[in-house]
């Protein structure tokens, strides 16, 4: 049988086929994957071949075989940092949910984010959430965020989860197509979620006053299917992302206005720090490129984190 995982909780898969039938499926010893090290070989997403097998008079599955994914997004291991967490498989796109404070979305993060993503050839689209509870300074912040990303190309709206701001271009988007939430704890994605399908109910809890960070409802991916014809996966918050699996020379290929520039540099291998003649850094004194975006590029081929760690999932 074949079908596709919709959710991981490290030992057991939900399966669900074509025909709508949903199975708890596990795998026998080691799964290993060519060329990708992971603590979880399957994500939510996999399509996945499995055996029925019966055990206590409960039927469930025994997964033998994952099909070759279009794409996947990871992140740094919680303790192993030479290995990879699968987060999702096989996306159309991903919603980068982004507050602008309680809790900060810092560029940093905003820019690896964009960087993994880019790097397996997956869609972005940015959502400035909590824009009903903004005063004009932060609105102009959310504005001035909005206007450096859309210029480098990626799309940019500004959506309140509460009031339902937006939430019709959004849905627009995700018809036809499996699209992935993520960003930091209390940005609001659960909300998000529930107000584009009441149905599901997700749980959802307040920001904690005491540090200005969401409190962790989400413990596992997990996909969902809504009623106008769309599929979503909502995940663990992040507190970092851990830019993985990546050369220093290829980096700068996953800055869409720096690769624009490569072809300018006087060397083919230009990193973009110390070079002679090299059109980034000459874009960058010019105000072509935004300086954020710069020294979050050093910032990853220096491998240096975002203030904070990097490689963990809220509360674990």
């Amino acid at each position: 049988m074949t079908g596709q995982v919709y959710k991981s909780t490290g030992s057991w898969y939900t399966v669900k086929t074509n025909l709508g039938q949903t199975y708890e499926c596990r795998i026998k010893g080691k799964f290993r994957l060519k060329g990708i090290k992971s603590t979880n070989p399957i994500a939510v997403g996999d399509i996945v071949d499995f055996e029925l097998e019966t055990d206590n008079n409960q039927e469930s599955g025994i997964i033998h075989k994952i099909h070759d994914r279009k794409n996947y997004i990871v992140r740094k291991s919680v303790n192993l940092s030479k290995q990879t967490h699968i987060i999702a498989a096989n996306l159309d796109q991903v919603f980068l949910m982004i507050t602008i404070d309680n809790p900060p979305t810092l560029t940093s993060f905003i820019d690896r984010f964009l960087v993994t993503a880019n790097a397996y050839s997956i869609k972005t689209v940015l959502l400035f959430n909590k824009i009903d509870v903004y005063n004009t300074e932060t609105l102009n912040e959310v504005k001035y965020l909005a206007h450096i990303y859309r210029k480098i190309g990626y799309e940019c709206i500004g959506v309140s989860a509460k009031t339902g701001k937006n939430i019709d271009k959004v849905k627009a988007l995700m018809e036809g197509k499996i699209s992935m939430f993520s960003g930091h704890s209390g940005v609001g994605k659960s909300t998000l979620v529930n107000t584009i399908e009441p149905n599901l109910n997700i749980k959802t809890k307040e920001i904690s006053l005491q540090h200005s960070q969401g409190q962790h409802t989400t413990t596992f991916a997990e996909m969902f299917d809504l009623n106008f014809d769309a599929k979503i996966i909502d995940t663990p918050g992040i507190k970092g992302f851990g830019v993985v699996n990546m050369d220093k020379e290829e980096i700068g290929d996953y800055f869409p206005e720096f690769f624009a520039l490569k072809q300018d540099c006087k060397f083919n291998n230009c990193l973009h720090v110390k070079e002679p003649k090299c059109a980034v850094k000459e874009a960058l004194d010019s105000g072509d490129i935004e300086f954020s975006r710069y020294r979050s590029y050093l910032q990853i081929i220096e491998g240096e984190d975002e203030h904070y760690r990097t490689d963990i999932w809220d509360n674990q």
